[in-house]
């Protein structure tokens, strides 16, 4: 393994101690000097992206590289005010590290605190989207974890730029440690950066389904991340269309090349006559490829102008195109919509359409996703939207975090007992005493303060 690396990874797991009991004051003072770095620089961070983007398209034409990809890359004035802003509200955000979660008396003089913590050393691994380093460097900087950085190669300048001009900013602020951040640039030191379960806490990969599920089966360090966006969206026989056709537009065109746009369509037979056709006039327009199951296809054929309309096939329900295409299947029941739902959907992202309260609440109980909509767009799953400030990304898992992760995902807890000279041997055998167990409303930081 090279030393370089090691020595990257010790320095920042070192970092890393210190990083968590630096008062949130400093770190806002480093956040805002991040903002005003991104502002100050713009002309150089657009330089280098401009770089990234012609060597990128020339690898898309020659086929190595997907046209989603491309999309992601490109950074412009829009994009850096957007990334200030998103390190601005994780300025505004209340300092969530010593936060106490839980307090309870054991016994009298004898209390136990659950006190929120940064994780530790986080490692960041991404597919093109420079702005992913100002976004969970300024979250990990918050929560107090030190971060190493892996993007693709193909944002290989942006990335560099990028985060040279915040770790700069961050590293002439008093107060703060040095080597909290590094940024690695070699595909090999992926699979390096694996296997460092000693010294790496979690790692967040970002990209598409393929690169997360190798990262996923590469490690034995805990993974915060998903492996696809299947998404749906299902209208019911109930729905109100008019909302139906702007919710199922927005989902599919406002961005089709994320995680959060929607890949499958599923409409109720019983409106399917009325809804798709004018659906699919929206779409066409667009340019959206359509993939059919037989029923839909028979009734779009009718219609003989769309431009592209073909038979889906069972794949197709398990795709994530992050592109305009769309499959379209018709079902009999809301039941059936769920059933198919949590069969080949990734648990991310799904919405109904309906005006009958009862079978939205019966579809959001049931639809077995991180986030459920009811009469709005999948696009709104996203850490940002969700008044996160930024997102550190999008976990389907079950445990610790899941849906749009904030910076709730970069915390945990420690207990912190309190005590005056207890022994166990008290609390046991024939004249033992007894624990009161008893919630408290104090503070931790209080207490000790």
């Amino acid at each position: 393994m090279s030393n370089d690396i090691i020595t990257k990874v010790k320095r920042a797991k070192s970092a890393s101690i210190p990083l968590a009991s630096v008062s949130g004051d400093i770190k806002n003072n480093a956040l805002a000097a991040m903002a005003q770095a991104l502002d100050l620089n713009r002309e150089i961070i657009i330089s280098a992206n401009k770089k990234d983007i012609t060597a990128a398209g020339k690898l898309a034409e020659a086929g190595k590289l997907s046209n989603s990809l491309v999309k992601r890359l490109n950074v412009d004035d829009t994009k850096i005010d957007e990334m200030i802003a998103g390190v601005r509200d994780v300025l505004k955000f209340e300092d969530p590290v010593g936060k106490t979660l839980s307090a309870l008396e054991l016994d009298n003089g004898l209390e136990l605190y659950q006190v929120s913590c940064p994780i530790g050393l986080i490692g960041v691994i991404f597919e093109s989207r420079p702005d992913v380093v100002p976004q969970i460097m300024s979250l990990c900087l918050k929560s107090g974890n030190a971060t190493i950085f892996k993007g693709g190669s193909e944002a290989g300048n942006s990335n560099r730029t990028i985060f040279d001009v915040l770790v700069n900013a961050i590293e002439t602020t008093q107060g703060l440690p040095h080597g909290t951040f590094a940024l690695m640039e070699t595909r090999e030191e992926v699979n390096e950066m694996l296997k460092l379960d000693d010294y790496i806490n979690l790692i967040i990969p970002r990209g598409s389904n393929e690169f997360v599920k190798y990262i996923q089966d590469n490690t034995r360090i805990p993974v915060l991340g998903h492996s696809s966006g299947i998404c749906h969206v299902y209208v019911d026989k109930e729905a109100d269309l008019a909302k139906a056709y702007d919710v199922c537009y927005d989902s599919k065109v406002q961005y089709a090349a994320v995680c959060n746009a929607m890949e499958t369509l599923l409409i109720h037979r019983d409106i399917a006559g009325t809804f798709l056709p004018e659906m699919a006039k929206k779409y066409d327009a667009s340019g959206v490829e359509l993939r059919c199951d037989e029923p839909s296809f028979d009734l779009l054929e009718d219609i003989g102008f769309l431009k592209a309309i073909m038979h889906a096939t069972q794949e197709d329900w398990k795709t994530e195109y992050n592109d305009l295409i769309l499959s379209i299947k018709i079902v009999d029941s809301m039941e059936e919509a769920i059933g198919h739902i949590n069969k080949y959907g990734s648990h991310h992202t799904d919405a109904i359409i309906t005006k009958n309260k009862t079978s939205a609440g019966k579809f959001i109980n049931l639809v077995d996703s991180s986030s459920v909509m009811w009469n709005a767009s999948t696009r709104f799953s996203d850490g940002f939207r969700y008044g996160k400030g930024a997102e550190v990304g999008i976990s389907t898992n079950k445990i610790h975090a899941r849906g749009p992760v904030g910076m709730e995902g970069l915390l945990i807890y420690k207990y912190a007992l309190i005590g005056n000279g207890q022994k166990v041997a008290d609390y046991v055998g024939k004249n033992a005493r007894k624990f009161t167990h008893k919630k408290l409303k104090a503070e931790f930081s209080e207490k000790m303060g």
